[in-house]
């Protein structure tokens, strides 16, 4: 059994910034020699996330769409009260979603499904440059 633990770094916009990360983990999954097993993204900090999407502008929109409905931006958080920094949305927004996933692969492929891709979601209300981590584990 081997880890291989990878950061990469990426510039974000904020305000849902969806991101495809697929062609940085396949390739990292690849170049690892690795022929099955699990790989892990994960994002540290409290609001982006990771999840799967077809990342397709359509659907990458009513994503958007659908978390402006369920935790909106105009609405009173108490995190704002508090730090007075607007970003409350964000956070409840990434902690919905999720700050990382795990997914299988065998010969050194991603087991992803036709349409599905990763993605990597910055939810603050301003850009970043995020950083997030790839971890693999398998056997050669």
């Amino acid at each position: 059994m081997s880890i291989i633990s990878i950061s990469k770094e990426i510039k974000t916009k904020g305000n849902t910034d969806c991101h495809n990360i697929t062609p940085e983990v396949a390739g990292a999954v690849k170049d690892s020699g690795l022929n099955s097993g699990i790989v892990t993204v994960f994002i540290p900090g409290s609001t982006a996330a990771v999840t799967t999407i077809e990342f397709e502008e359509g659907v990458v929109q009513d994503l958007s769409g659908a978390l402006e409905r369920l935790i909106p931006q105009g609405i009173t958080y108490s995190h704002n009260e508090r730090w007075q920094d607007g970003n409350g949305y964000s956070h409840v927004r990434a902690a919905f979603i999720g700050p990382s996933l795990t997914i299988p692969f065998l010969k050194g492929e991603l087991q992803l499904g036709k349409w599905q891709q990763i993605v990597l979601i910055d939810f603050d209300n301003r850009g970043r440059n995020r950083r997030y981590l790839i971890n693999i584990m398998g056997e050669k």
